[in-house]
């Protein structure tokens, strides 16, 4: 199946998910998650995105990132997937493909949106079962073992308005 282009760069706040070539547990050795970690820190600190959250599951992973000015969402996408798996290929001596094709993602639209995927990644480690608590587990943001970045500013907030909906009156 083809994976569809995305032509167009919309700047905001996304969560991104992305899983491992045919949904392997390669996540589940300290090595490996660390060279992750490693790479997605990187081309954090080199202002390619801001990261505001992350969990990395032994097959798949979640980010609440917003991409740098000029970089587009697939770019920092790629670097953290095609940065991962060069790496962990070199290291490694790994031959398999580390990452299906594509992603999903779901862009940002106001603070209760970005509230609720927040909570999401900092809990997904615990409801599956891996952790008790979400501070336990060493390859999330929740461990507060990593400096995030502030969630992003001037997302909407949640109004009554907007949870309800308004309603127009027709002459």
């Amino acid at each position: 199946m083809a994976v569809p282009a995305r032509r167009v760069h919309l700047p905001g706040t996304y969560f991104v998910t992305s899983r491992t070539w045919e949904s392997r547990k390669l996540f589940i050795k300290p090595p490996i998650c660390e060279i992750f970690m490693e790479t997605l820190l990187h081309y954090r600190d080199q202002g390619s995105y801001l990261l505001h959250a992350f969990v990395l599951m032994p097959d798949h992973f979640h980010v609440l990132l917003t991409p740098g000015p000029a970089i587009a969402l697939e770019r920092a996408v790629q670097f953290i997937k095609g940065g991962s798996a060069r790496r962990i290929c070199q290291r490694l001596n790994f031959r398999l493909p580390v990452w299906q094709r594509g992603f999903s993602d779901h862009r940002i639209r106001d603070a209760q949106d970005c509230e609720t995927h927040l909570r999401y990644i900092e809990q997904n480690h615990v409801k599956r079962g891996l952790v008790s608590s979400a501070s336990e587990y060493p390859w999330s943001s929740a461990s507060g073992r990593f400096a995030m970045d502030e969630p992003p500013q001037g997302l909407k907030p949640m109004t009554r308005t907007t949870l309800l909906g308004t309603v127009e009156t027709v002459p």
